[in-house]
């Protein structure tokens, strides 16, 4: 399994901005996550709605990495409330996952983190207008890794995106991978994300990075963030 990005900093902005440039034309204020994916004020479709089956699909996918795990879904497990705290270089963020809205969604974040998927990468995009949040879950720093999986959506009926949400990003309807962003102050988006957490601890980092500002190298109020967000490792904890 591979942790660190498959680039240097350096190397993995130059890709990102070709990445981004591709994406801008096809839609608005992308968001990526894996293969591609990306959030948009306006996507060209929304997902699929609320709720989830009892067990959960997980289909391969061409991975960006070399991350050859998918999650065997259990039911029991996935019921069991968990907080998750990731330790960055700008300081700690904790959020509480919500298993029963989004089973499917944080049993996957659960199972990444368990697998050191998110240790030493880096949270790679920043927007600063018209939706603000802090994007991160691509190992290779790119915008366009995944683990090698995608789900489907789920918490999506009457989905609001407040300061302190955790939601997947995508690129379109049941796509989810590995990238989630979080939302550090209010915004409007379409209920097409997977909302599946909610920052308890940390908020104040988020807005400092956010402070911080960003490159501008995908347009205007969105790029890399200043303050460079290295996600050394991932507690997950049970209650």
């Amino acid at each position: 399994m591979t942790i660190q990005p498959s680039t240097t900093p350096r190397k993995a902005r130059q890709v990102k901005r070709k990445h981004w440039a591709l994406l801008a034309a096809a839609t608005t204020l992308p968001l990526v996550a894996s293969t591609g994916t990306a959030v948009a004020e306006t996507p060209s479709a929304t997902g699929t709605g609320a709720g989830t089956s009892a067990t959960c699909s997980y289909t391969p996918a061409v991975p960006a990495d070399n991350f050859k795990g998918i999650p065997v879904f259990d039911a029991k497990k996935a019921a069991k409330p968990y907080s998750a705290t990731l330790k960055t270089s700008q300081g700690a963020i904790t959020f509480q996952a919500l298993t029963a809205e989004a089973p499917c969604t944080t049993f996957s974040f659960r199972f990444l983190a368990e697998h050191d998927y998110f240790d030493r990468s880096h949270c790679h995009r920043l927007t600063t207008q018209r939706i603000f949040v802090l994007q991160c879950g691509d190992p290779t720093g790119t915008g366009s890794g995944g683990p090698g999986y995608s789900f489907p959506d789920e918490n999506l009926t009457g989905a609001t995106y407040p300061a302190g949400t955790v939601a997947m990003a995508n690129a379109g309807p049941n796509t989810n991978g590995s990238q989630f962003f979080f939302v550090w102050k209010d915004t409007k988006l379409s209920p097409a994300y997977t909302p599946f957490g909610r920052v308890t601890a940390g908020l104040d980092v988020l807005q400092k990075i956010a402070a911080g500002g960003e490159d501008d190298q995908n347009n205007p109020g969105d790029g890399f963030p200043t303050l460079p967000v290295n996600i050394r490792n991932v507690k997950i904890s049970s209650r």
